[in-house]
């Protein structure tokens, strides 16, 4: 490597790979987020100068790490040069003593661990935790976060700057939770997590029906902490993105448009990502330790395991549903296992009994996916005026365009059936 175009190529590399490492070690070092980020392109601005005469350093990650460190004392210098009240003395002491000899490799990934955790506080806003988690962890700029997620960036902007600065003044500790408080943190690092997964696999709103880009910096993010942090719930959630992941490929066509799990070409699932997932879901389970995200994974290998959508184990899966549900109580979760019921043999009707049910309930009747799913069952049970009902219901309360189209076809088809079986008489009820 002699040009200084290709260690420039190099170093542009580097930061791809190592600037968030980098980042979460000096937020440790300066206990600051903008001072860490002012460090951090110090550092890399200090590499572009140095690297291509001096030559590549053999460690990138100490020689960035220490670079941005030096910068920021040289910083908090000329600060205190003009500071009569000398409040920078104590950060100053503190960052000339600090050096990094420890092994850079648990150095380094003790600190991203610090800083997920930090990022996800229940402190701070859920909306909050999401947008600094993706920006600070992941790396995303701001108008990536806003984009995927369809607010303004200055709105998206404040809610970061909102959340450092409360980190700041609430003086939030840079630490992982003791042992006694790591369950109940630990569950809010992962359900930020799978929000960001699921804003990824399945956009709630906007043009694109998948953002693959959350997805994969969500399946990342997850096996960082699995690293870190082997807890069989970890291993639970990352086994069901990966075995969601696994179907990515051919939930939609090639002009964008959504496949439903029962018409997918299920030859072009991944199955390494089957058998990876599916191992995983079994270690959770063999645990005895695990919970929700678990059980939501073995669904989704019952899914992903069967040969056919006919040959799904739907008992199983209704089996499945009634554990998740002992655990964690949710609409959307009955709403589910409703659907596995009517799959069942003679279950048709018991499964729309309870979608009928559900949509009583306040919180559900503006849940597009039960309008569409209860469409679905009135149209196998031969009740198409109902399933035409329910179907525009659906399509009213959408607000992602490939589910729209998804819709506006069902609804196509169902109306080209009516209107065949009005012509010859037949019942449609």
């Amino acid at each position: 490597m002699n040009s200084n175009n290709e260690i420039n190529q190099h170093i542009r590399h580097v930061y791809q790979q190592e600037s968030r490492r980098v980042f979460a070690t000096l937020v440790h070092l300066l206990g600051d987020f903008d001072q860490a980020e002012e460090a951090l392109h110090e550092a890399f601005k200090a590499a572009l100068e140095q690297w291509p005469s001096k030559g590549l350093p053999d460690n990138h990650y100490t020689w960035l790490v220490s670079a941005g460190r030096f910068k920021a004392i040289d910083h908090l210098r000329r600060q205190k040069r003009f500071d009569p009240l000398d409040e920078h003395i104590d950060t100053l002491e503190s960052l000339v003593d600090e050096n990094v000899t420890t092994d850079d490799a648990i150095l380094m990934e003790d600190d991203r661990l610090r800083l997920i955790f930090t990022c996800c506080h229940p402190a701070l806003a859920a909306d909050a935790q999401v947008a600094l988690t993706l920006r600070e962890v992941c790396g995303l700029n701001t108008e990536e976060i806003a984009h995927a997620f369809l607010i303004p960036a200055p709105t998206l902007a404040q809610r970061i700057v909102r959340a450092k600065a409360k980190i700041r003044d609430a003086r939030i500790p840079y630490q992982v939770p003791a042992k006694e408080e790591l369950p109940a943190r630990l569950h809010s690092v992962l359900k930020v997590i799978y929000l960001v997964f699921n804003e990824g696999y399945s956009s709630s709103a906007g043009q694109a029906a998948l953002r693959h880009d959350l997805a994969a910096e969500a399946i990342r993010l997850t096996q960082l902490l699995q690293q870190l942090l082997p807890e069989p719930e970890v291993t639970g959630l990352l086994a069901l993105m990966l075995l969601h992941e696994s179907r990515r490929p051919a939930r939609t066509s090639a002009a964008g448009e959504l496949i439903s799990l029962e018409q997918q070409d299920r030859q072009l699932w991944d199955q390494a990502l089957i058998q990876q997932g599916s191992a995983m879901v079994e270690s959770a389970l063999r645990s005895g330790r695990f919970a929700a995200y678990t059980l939501q994974a073995a669904i989704s290998a019952v899914h992903a395991e069967a040969a056919t959508y006919a040959a799904t184990d739907w008992p199983q899966i209704v089996g499945l549903y009634d554990a998740l549900l002992r655990i964690e109580p949710s609409p959307v979760i009955e709403l589910n296992r409703a659907i596995a019921i009517s799959m069942c043999d003679g279950g048709l009707q018991h499964g729309l009994r309870l979608i009928d049910v559900l949509l009583e309930k306040e919180e559900m009747q503006g849940y597009h996916l039960a309008h569409a799913a209860r469409a679905d069952l009135c149209r196998r049970s031969n009740n198409l005026l109902q399933a035409k009902l329910s179907y525009e219901r659906a399509l009213g309360l959408c607000k992602q365009e490939p589910e729209q189209r998804f819709m506006e076809r069902k609804l196509a088809e169902l109306n080209a059936e009516l209107k065949t079986k009005l012509k010859t008489g037949l019942k449609t009820e």
